[in-house]
């Protein structure tokens, strides 16, 4: 167990990031899971009996300060990191032009700014095990959406993982964006409803994360985008 692989994970209390921790954790990975929600945390620590392989960790993916703690903790508590996934983020389902600026600061600090303190936090514990990055990004961050700002965020987390492996893949450092379409987690919880037609679930997201996680040393898996079936754009 000392020696098995280390991941962290950001919003790692539900949905995607959850989905992608069990998985982990079932294949003997060491996982640690960050929110902005003890409460949550706990409950999904509990939920999975509290295994040993489990850190969860109370912060905010916004604030640099709380993501260099969470990192450091889990070096100093598993001795290793192997893999970084930037998961945390939310949409406020509004648009540009008629939506409330209210909630948009918060969404672009979390959506784009998250993952790049993360990247920065993390580099010199992966430099080491010659680790992986993983972006969530979106769909949306390909499609464009009629005054689409949480879109916008994710076309900014689309260039920010071409622009970060350009950078890292001289450390040996891989970087895989995995962009979903419409996915059923409470994501959708502040829109209201879950959007019509056929969705994907958390697990099959959390099934192309682990498998470019997986990939064999020297491959670099960059670009992964799901759609269900049925998804026009």
């Amino acid at each position: 167990m000392s020696d098995s692989q280390v991941a962290l994970i950001t919003g790692g209390g539900s949905g995607i990031g959850a989905a992608v921790a069990r998985q982990l954790l079932d294949a003997g990975h060491r996982v640690a899971v960050t929110g902005r929600g003890e409460e949550r945390l706990r409950a999904f620590a509990e939920e999975l009996g509290r295994p040993d392989g489990l850190l969860t960790l109370v912060g905010d993916t916004a604030v640099y300060e709380d993501v260099r703690a969470a990192v450091d903790t889990t070096v100093k508590t598993f001795g290793r990191l192997d893999t970084v996934v930037a998961n945390a983020g939310f949409a406020t389902h509004d648009t540009v032009a008629e939506g409330d600026p209210a909630g948009w600061t918060d969404m672009v600090l979390t959506n784009v700014l998250g993952p790049a303190l993360l990247i920065r936090a993390s580099i010199d514990a992966l430099k080491e095990t010659r680790g992986r990055i993983v972006l969530v990004g979106s769909v949306a961050g390909f499609v464009h959406g009629p005054g689409n700002l949480y879109g916008a965020t994710k076309w900014a987390v689309t260039g920010l993982a071409e622009n970060t492996r350009r950078q890292v893949t001289e450390w040996g450092v891989g970087v895989t964006l995995v962009a979903p379409g419409r996915t059923e987690t409470p994501f959708w919880d502040s829109y209201g409803s879950l959007p019509p037609g056929h969705l994907l679930t958390a697990g099959q997201i959390a099934d192309s994360v682990v498998w470019a996680m997986r990939q064999p040393d020297g491959v670099d898996v960059n670009t992964v985008v799901v759609r269900p079936v049925g998804q026009p754009v």
